[in-house]
């Protein structure tokens, strides 16, 4: 992962853990639906922070006995939890609440003046101060992970923010981008509730922007479940396949191949396969010299006294055929897997498949 995606993740763990206190402090004071839902998403903003960031440290992870390719799925798991449990309990306690206060209105008073330290303070005004320290938080939390965002988006080709975001290969910076953003989203609509209800002395504006915030979490919820699920499904890598593609036809070499496949481990590491057809002039030629020269070397490894032996000579050189032909093939192999990775450079392990030499007749 990313140092900017971690240095992302962490600011807005810092940022949110903060605001969540201070959210929670004024909806107790002010009664405010708004600022309560506010609290909820903020805590479910700060637990889902602190998944993600599991999910990074879990997946440096390196490879071992059980994980093969190192421990880089795990964080689209910790992702996956985060966003459909998080975030479902903090769309449904917000939806819970503002129906709670949508039942009990005209049955309590609203809270107009707030007691801090001995002062009287209007509850309006307790309200605008946290929302504005909380705007400048979020904001700063939001505007580090955007520049993080568009960097990857430009280094990826992309110009189009929306598009980048169902596409992006990696799921946890997309999360941040999205949770700031509906943060700092769901804070102007808490200033609108609020503001609302107290121009007009009706408490059901705060209540119903209180219902769009937890609204909001559903929606984000579903999005974030969708863009980890996908990579927890052997996911194809469209760049390395046409990477293997263009090498291997760049390759006189190769007379055709077929079957590449590759799956996605996590954004830095694709397991790609194929398989090639050799041509024969690619292996025939300088073959009889290569194998002439590992006979002279290995008869020169048998004593005197064996080389007399019957079927000894006839030995030697089919043993000296065939090292010859599979260093030829493995030089081949060695080199179109170089090129792959460096077209390709997520491309972390790649195995190409000789199916056969391609006769002239095939050929043809």
């Amino acid at each position: 992962m990313a140092h900017g995606s971690k240095r992302a993740v962490i600011i807005a763990i810092t940022a949110n853990a903060v605001v969540t206190i201070l959210k929670f402090l004024s909806a107790l004071a002010t009664g405010s639906a708004s600022m309560l839902n506010e609290a909820i998403h903020s805590f479910m903003d700060t637990a889902n922070q602190g998944f993600l960031y599991r999910g990074l440290m879990e997946s440096e992870r390196p490879a071992d006995q059980r994980y093969a390719f190192g421990h880089g799925q795990k964080k689209y798991l910790w992702n996956l939890w985060s966003a459909i449990g998080l975030f479902s309990i903090g769309s449904g306690l917000g939806m819970a609440h503002a129906w709670h206060a949508w039942h009990k209105l005209g049955t309590t008073d609203a809270i107009e003046v707030v007691s801090i330290l001995g002062s009287q303070i209007p509850a309006i005004w307790v309200s605008i101060v946290v929302l504005t320290v909380a705007i400048l938080l979020e904001g700063y939390s939001f505007v580090v992970a955007m520049k993080e965002f568009v960097g990857r988006m430009r280094a990826d080709g992309f110009t189009n923010p929306i598009r980048y975001l169902s596409q992006s290969d990696d799921p946890t910076l997309v999360a941040v981008v999205l949770e700031d953003s509906v943060a700092v989203f769901g804070l102007l609509l808490a200033t609108a509730g609020i503001g609302l209800a107290e121009l007009t002395g009706d408490l059901r504006w705060d209540i119903a922007f209180s219902a769009m915030i937890a609204a909001l979490l559903a929606f984000i919820a579903m999005f974030l479940g969708w863009a980890n699920m996908r990579f927890l499904v052997d996911v194809r890598d469209p760049e390395a396949e046409q990477a293997f593609k263009e090498v291997v036809e760049s390759h006189w070499e190769v007379e055709r191949y077929h079957d590449v496949r590759s799956i996605v481990v996590d954004e830095q590491h694709t397991i790609l396969v194929g398989e090639i057809e050799l041509r024969e002039e690619a292996i025939m030629s300088g073959l009889q010299e290569t194998i002439d020269e590992y006979t002279t070397r290995l008869l020169e490894t048998i004593p005197g006294d064996k080389r007399q032996k019957p079927g000894i000579d006839q030995y030697i050189r089919t043993r000296a055929a065939v090292q010859a032909t599979i260093e030829r093939t493995e030089s081949i192999i060695e080199e179109l897997v170089e090129n792959v990775k460096q077209k390709a450079p997520q491309v972390s392990h790649a195995t190409i498949e000789v199916e056969g030499i391609a006769t002239p007749a095939e050929k043809e």
